[in-house]
């Protein structure tokens, strides 16, 4: 998938914080992201199967370079617990330049 800016902000969800550090592990490990941010339970009220399903989960944030994406696309897929999981590329149009920097350093391309 191609993208206008070099940088991504991903967004996927899981439903333990022990699979989420698990996952945000193998993203930097393997340097398809340079961060992933982590939040505190969060509740998802969304449709599956027919049904209204209420869930807590734990929202990971991910910076990584737009070469990335299809690479940690795949390792999302592989490693996640969800038969679909919320995976959401937002394109960063702007940022502090130093941090963009980290970002690239920390990621391959």
């Amino acid at each position: 998938m191609q993208y206008d800016s070099e940088y991504l902000l991903v967004l996927t969800t899981c439903p333990s914080k022990e699979e989420a550090s698990a996952l945000a592990r193998t993203l930097v490990e393997q340097k398809l992201a340079a961060c992933v941010q982590i939040s505190a339970p969060i509740t998802s009220c969304y449709s599956w199967d027919g049904k209204v399903c209420e869930e807590q989960e734990f929202s990971l944030q991910i910076k990584c370079l737009a070469a990335c994406y299809d690479a940690l696309q795949q390792a999302v897929i592989a490693s996640h617990p969800y038969e679909v999981p919320e995976l959401i590329a937002v394109p960063v149009s702007q940022g502090l330049p130093a941090y963009l920097e980290w970002i690239k350093e920390n990621s391959q391309s």
